[in-house]
């Protein structure tokens, strides 16, 4: 002989769980929790910026990149790789600045500073990302 539990009831149970102040917690802890990308933390990825290997460097802003506007807390290290002796990893911080957005305004000076680079991709990037950030086209 089984045992069926009725429907209703066992909604019911399922809904006393979730809304429990416990679940609630355990909701707001996710939602303020650092963003990640590929199982790593945004905290990772920003100390990567700074590596030895330009590999590392650029590979780190991709990553910050696809985080978006959650991105922003990296920042002032993406300022950084703007002024990286590699040119891909200056296209990269600033790919990543643009796809932060309005919340990197902080960069739309250091940006301006690549429109003179000499890697017309960087120079092509810089635009793009000063446009994201502040609205501003730039010739």
């Amino acid at each position: 002989m089984s045992f069926r539990i009725p429907s209703a009831l066992t909604a019911l149970g399922l809904f006393l769980v979730l809304a429990s102040p416990a679940a609630a917690q355990k909701a707001k802890v996710a939602k303020g929790a650092e963003p990640s990308y590929d199982g790593r933390p945004l905290s990772s990825w920003v100390e990567d910026l700074s590596g030895a290997s330009p590999y590392t460097r650029h590979s780190a802003a991709y990553a910050i990149a696809s985080m978006g506007p959650k991105g922003a807390p990296a920042v002032p290290a993406l300022i950084k790789g703007l002024e990286d002796s590699e040119s891909t990893v200056r296209y990269a911080s600033a790919l990543a600045l643009r796809e932060i957005g309005p919340d990197a305004k902080d960069a739309v000076e250091p940006l301006r500073k690549l429109l003179d680079d000499r890697s017309e991709d960087v120079v092509a990037m810089a635009r793009k990302a000063i446009k994201a950030i502040s609205g501003e086209v730039v010739e």
